[in-house]
């Protein structure tokens, strides 16, 4: 990275999850919507609804689109035109696209535009709309590089817009459950937690690039798909879908659920950035994540609350079953679970902090839950809806989930360098690792020729 990209950036993350749900709003953003509370009636008419685009319309992309179908979907965008067909038929007068770029140019009334697309491409699309004042809601993981991440909170909040990280699991119940008990001090101070997944669901590991080079299909832009990744040959074995398990277009494991199973922690032990991270894993190359890794993070003090070690499994590798779970129960669920050890006892949950417990059950009857003293969401969509219209900050904002995704991201440096076995000792502030300057070299890369972040 270059002494520009690598300078101490301004503190972006300043507003925490707390005061998110005790904050009423925040700095006035520029935008024409008149919601109806501030005509004084309850009709809904067309300067109520916003005008969405949807960039990425196939797999998570289709999902997103009905998420936002309460609004005007007025364009559609994908660089391949086989994906999303239900979609574009849910939406006939909406005008489709390929290249975002000429979408954001025609469509001058957009206030508004999800995006879907392969990790890669996240941030550069999400900055583009940003710089022309569009609010952007972004699936996750929020961007590829640790560098884009930090880059997207910054012009978020300079342009003051409303955005959005697609995390759903942080606006479910029992994810505010769960962070109501530990602060309530349910468990006492939380010292470890354990994390982990089934993914990879997809290809990766130690796999051989293909040489052969076929034509790609003329409904597939090749070169769209790549972006600012580095040239390669089309091969079906990259799209779709498939792409999670390559460095050059994925974030792998960690980046791919990390974002629902590092939330709820992140959140509830409001842990900040990590001190240092180290890794290990089984066998990969330069072009596919490994099989299997196992990510621990140190992550320091935070005013009265206790250091955290956090360890992150993803490839089938599980941490230790507690001593206090009972015999046969099943740890977590289908996708993987969390475990928090404190000094007062243990909490577990699986996927999006469905099914959190005390264990073992018998402590689990004996507890007394605390008051719900978290504001309730209406839904990861309706949330940014909402807060576009009333302006008002969602609950994972980048302000929010740019620095998780930063978390998330780091794992995935450390797990390209475990064979340098060392800890890399990170300076969030200085935004550099300060004992392998080697290692600096990856929270960020040369985009190809052409693409740009800003």
């Amino acid at each position: 990275m270059g002494n520009e990209e690598t300078k101490k950036t301004e503190d972006v993350y300043g507003l925490t999850r707390r005061s998110f749900l005790t904050q009423s709003g925040m700095a006035a953003a520029a935008f024409t919507i008149l919601p109806s509370y501030m005509r004084g009636d309850n009709k809904k008419v067309p300067s109520d609804l916003l005008n969405i685009a949807v960039v990425g319309i196939g797999g998570k992309g289709a999902s997103d689109a009905q998420g936002v179908s309460s609004q005007n979907i007025v364009a559609l965008c994908d660089i391949d035109d086989t994906m999303g067909m239900e979609v574009r038929k849910a939406y006939p007068k909406a005008t489709q696209y390929r290249d975002y770029r000429k979408m954001l140019e025609k469509e001058k009334n957009l206030d508004a535009v999800v995006i879907a697309t392969p990790d890669h491409t996240h941030a550069i699309i999400a900055m583009a709309a940003m710089q022309m004042g569009k609010h952007v809601y972004v699936q996750k993981p929020l961007t590829h590089t640790v560098y884009e991440a930090r880059r997207l909170a910054e012009v978020a909040k300079e342009k003051k817009l409303i955005t959005q990280m697609g995390n759903q699991g942080h606006a479910g119940e029992e994810s505010r459950l769960l962070v109501e008990w530990i602060q309530a001090g349910a468990i006492g101070d939380v010292t470890e937690v354990h994390i982990w997944t089934n993914r990879p669901i997809w290809p990766q590991g130690d796999i051989k690039r293909p040489t052969e080079i076929p034509t790609s299909p003329d409904s597939l832009d090749w070169n769209l798909f790549l972006g600012p990744a580095p040239f390669r040959a089309y091969h079906p074995s990259y799209h779709p879908f498939t792409w999670r398990g390559l460095w050059d277009f994925g974030t792998g494991a960690l980046g791919d659920m990390g974002a629902h199973f590092i939330d709820q922690p992140f959140w509830a032990l409001e842990l900040g950035h990590p001190t240092s991270i180290e890794a290990s894993s089984t066998k990969f190359n330069a072009d596919y994540y490994p099989l299997a890794s196992l990510v621990t993070y140190q992550f320091p003090a935070r005013g009265n609350k206790p250091p955290v070690t956090l360890k992150w499994y993803d490839g089938g590798l599980m941490p230790p079953r507690p001593a206090d779970l009972e015999p046969g129960r099943k740890m977590g669920d289908s996708s993987g679970g969390v475990l928090y050890y404190g000094t007062k006892g243990t909490i577990m949950h699986g996927t999006y902090g469905k099914g959190v417990r005390i264990i073992p059950e018998s402590k689990m009857k004996e507890f007394v839950p605390p008051a719900k003293t978290l504001v309730r969401s209406p839904g990861i969509y309706d949330e940014w809806i909402t807060g576009i219209k009333e302006n008002k900050m969602s609950s994972t904002d980048f302000s929010y989930s740019g620095k998780l995704t930063e978390v998330m991201l780091l794992g995935n440096i450390a797990v390209k360098l475990a064979e340098k076995n060392t800890i890399l000792n990170w300076d969030p502030d200085k935004f550099m690792f300060t004992n392998l300057p080697e290692a600096n070299e990856y929270l960020h890369y040369q985009y190809a020729p052409g693409w740009s972040l800003e």
